[in-house]
């Protein structure tokens, strides 16, 4: 299936040295796939040029003459950056000359422009955030990591449905497993919207694992776990200064005295393996779910190789017809209801 992506181009903390690489290598490796690279016209070219020769057809130009800054208020963004690479890139899906958008810009600003642009689906009041993240049986989806810090029960509900549609389109799971987030995995832990969240999904008609703890996470116990923005970001960021704690420590180690580096030259093997398996820039790509076309947001940090991987997430959230089987589902539930 052909596929057509908007990347804004100018976003996070890179700009067109990532973002346009990065184009560049998922053409060279996927021949149904085309972009609308959208920014300065000059920076975008000028990679493009260094990449070498683009594909004849399956790489176009949209200038911008504006750019949304990390730290820029998303109101702001929203009303005075009309002209933003951002912004172009989101009006793209809703014209529907592109099929997704790939962003590595200011999240705030990409949420508030996104739901402005393409709205919500019917029966979404909101949007989350969802993302995987390594196991020990894999990977697992999380969300919301942000986009709602304050969550009625009903709106967890609606973030379990919308992922599980998610993870059976993308990954052919007919029915992934759902964990609510909690603070034990007994009935009478946590606090009320918790629990009237677990009366309403095990009265649903997902696969329903019940309450998970934060452990849980990264065993892989279920295939989802859902939870409220506010929680999600602080175990995501957890989750992140920890990893760095740990890489620290280990480079302190083997470099401490000519013995430790020379234990490190041996095992540089497994150390290397070890990477590999938990390369946070593998997971790289969140999905901003609930909304009328595709946006995938790119950590801001992210170089050309983690970059990719937002763009394939996005690549493949369009063929499966992620949208679609949301839309499908949310209608099922709100018919059984009636």
């Amino acid at each position: 299936m052909d596929v057509k992506v908007a990347i804004d181009c100018m976003g996070g903390d890179h700009g067109a040295h990532v973002t346009v690489p990065a184009a560049l290598s998922v053409l060279r490796s996927d021949p149904d796939v085309s972009f609308l690279l959208v920014g300065r016209q000059d920076a975008i070219e000028r990679q493009v040029a260094r990449g070498g020769s683009a594909p004849a057809g399956r790489v176009s130009v949209r200038h911008a003459s504006q750019e949304v800054e990390m730290d820029e208020a998303p109101a702001a963004a929203m009303r005075g950056k009309k002209d933003s690479s951002m912004r172009i890139a989101i009006n793209l899906v809703e014209q529907g000359e592109a099929a997704a958008c790939v962003s590595a810009g200011n999240t705030g600003a990409l949420m508030a422009i996104s739901r402005f642009v393409l709205g919500m689906l019917p029966g979404i009041d909101r949007p989350a955030i969802a993302t995987l993240l390594p196991t020990l049986e894999g990977h697992t989806y999380i969300l919301d990591l942000g986009a709602n810090v304050n969550c009625a029960p009903e709106h967890l509900l609606q973030f379990g449905i919308m992922c599980s549609e998610l993870v059976r389109s993308v990954e052919g799971k007919a029915r992934p497993t759902v964990g609510l987030l909690n603070i034990g995995v007994e009935d009478i832990k946590g606090n009320d919207q918790v629990k009237q969240a677990a009366e309403l999904m095990r009265a649903s008609d997902l696969n329903f694992h019940g309450y998970v703890e934060g452990d849980d996470i990264y065993k892989g116990t279920t295939d989802i776990v859902v939870c409220d923005g506010f929680v999600g970001n602080v175990a995501l960021k957890t989750s992140e200064g920890l990893a760095q704690m740990l890489a620290t420590y280990l480079r302190e180690e083997f470099g401490r005295n000519a013995l430790t580096r020379l234990a490190g030259l041996v095992a540089m093997p497994v150390i290397n393996a070890f990477k590999r398996r938990v390369d946070h820039r593998r997971y790289n790509g969140a999905s901003l779910l609930g909304l009328r076309g595709i946006v995938v947001k790119s950590h801001g940090s992210a170089d050309a190789f983690a970059f990719e991987f937002a763009i394939r997430r996005a690549i493949e959230e369009a063929r499966t017809g992620v949208l679609t089987h949301i839309t499908a589902r949310m209608a099922a539930v709100h018919k059984s209801a009636a």
